[in-house]
């Protein structure tokens, strides 16, 4: 078995070395990607675990890739690997982590489950991201969200937003997010979108800040084809990708529709989003018995 391990350097060296030990021990070839053994190897002897460094751009095959930080070092390690079809399994050592949902109190049991193969495959739909109908190189692809954003922070933007060639409105707004199932309990949820199951068969669309409190998150099905005409005061505006973003020119028509790949997440059987659920979002418990 291969597996290649990517990290960022806002990481725990007590768990991280423990997930390295336990890879070991399983006789594993074990690949790192490039930047997180470059931190790795100034606080551990990471070169005594390791078969290969491997970049972004290299050809490699692993049956499946190990993400060991939040959500946001999950999304960059989908960025590298989901293209490629390779499963990924993701490690929580950030803070809330809806996709990197192993903590260090289950590290173990988990591991040494998946290891020996329990563990399950849960596709996840993406966003597929064209500008004027064209793909945007490096830029295309999109787990949780795509959001349409105001680059200053004087002026709102006006995005006029269409279905299936049919106008829905022009939403006056910080901005708008089109979010997947997989999104919904990211940066949706925080401008106050719905949750859904992560292999719901829906996209979300959420105002960001809206001028007029009839602006609702609106749920559609995920055979939709979203398109989006911006105006702003700056004849400039933002777009982001899972965190990545980059400023486009007003006049630019914006396609969003489901992508042709989805991505495969590692999960432990017998483990559910529901479960996760009460957990991150500590659904049913009561602060007020909590211990000072």
């Amino acid at each position: 078995m291969k597996v290649a391990v990517f990290g960022s350097r806002h990481h725990k060296i007590d768990l991280t070395k423990r997930i390295f030990d336990t890879l070991r021990s399983k006789d594993l070839q074990i690949y790192i990607q490039r930047k997180f053994y470059d931190h790795l190897s100034t606080v551990m002897d990471i070169d005594k675990y390791i078969s290969a460094v491997i970049t972004d751009c290299d050809d490699f095959d692993v049956t499946f890739a190990i993400s060991i930080g939040g959500d946001g070092t999950f999304l960059r390690t989908a960025c590298v690997v989901g293209r490629r079809g390779i499963p990924i399994l993701g490690i929580n050592a950030g803070r809330l982590g809806f996709l990197a949902d192993i903590t260090g109190d289950t590290l173990d049991d988990a591991l040494n489950d998946i290891l020996s193969g329990q563990y399950r495959i849960e596709e996840r739909t993406q966003l597929l991201l064209s500008a004027d109908g064209n793909r945007i190189e490096n830029f295309s692809y999109a787990l949780n969200e795509i959001a349409i954003l105001k680059q200053d922070s004087a002026s709102m933007i006006t995005v006029h937003a269409s279905i299936n060639n049919e106008f829905l409105t022009s939403y006056e707004a910080d901005g708008l997010i089109v979010a997947t199932p997989t999104g919904s309990t990211a940066y949706s949820m925080s401008a106050g979108g719905p949750i859904l199951t992560p292999t719901a068969s829906n996209f979300i669309l959420t105002a960001v800040a809206p001028h007029s409190l009839s602006f609702r998150p609106l749920v559609v099905e995920d055979t939709s084809t979203i398109v989006l005409d911006v105006e702003s005061r700056s004849g400039k505006f933002l777009i982001s990708l899972d965190g990545r973003s980059e400023v486009f020119e007003e006049g630019v028509r914006l396609t969003i529709k489901k992508a042709d790949l989805n991505l495969k997440v590692v999960k432990r059987i017998g483990h559910t989003f529901f479960g996760t659920l009460r957990d991150k979002l500590m659904w049913g418990s009561d602060p007020r018995l909590t211990e000072k």
